[in-house]
């Protein structure tokens, strides 16, 4: 088992690792719309999904491994309203490839944050 922390992601707030690699698969921590060198967390859903997932993608490559690898990705949602934007985001970073997925509609989020996003990937 390997701890895996990059400073170009949010430092853990709490008893956790950005990410781990164990069996030949990282595993990322729930990422936040959280700016790594401000801890600025922008006001709209748009802003923040693309923050999310340049966390996810740093964190990624400083594990060995790339968006274009990720076999399962939940996405927490403080308003499912916002689906729709999260979505389009979504799907224009991820491409052509289409990770398994679940949304789950949730209430608050910490630090009053729209949206949280975890992933599961293979190595590069």
């Amino acid at each position: 088992m390997e701890f895996i922390f990059t400073e170009k992601a949010p430092s853990p707030a709490g008893h956790y690792s950005q990410a781990i690699i164990s069996g030949g698969l990282v595993f990322v921590s729930g990422q936040l719309g959280i700016h790594p060198d401000s801890g600025e967390i922008k006001a709209t859903i748009e802003e923040q999904t693309a923050q999310v997932l340049d966390n996810l993608e740093n964190i990624l490559i400083a594990s060995g491994s790339l968006l274009d690898k990720v076999v399962k990705a939940t996405l927490y949602i403080s308003d499912i309203s916002l689906w729709g934007k999260v979505n389009e985001i979504y799907a224009e970073r991820f491409g052509s490839h289409k990770p398994a997925r679940a949304v789950v509609p949730t209430r608050d989020l910490h630090f009053g944050c729209l949206i949280e996003v975890e992933v599961v990937a293979e190595l590069a």
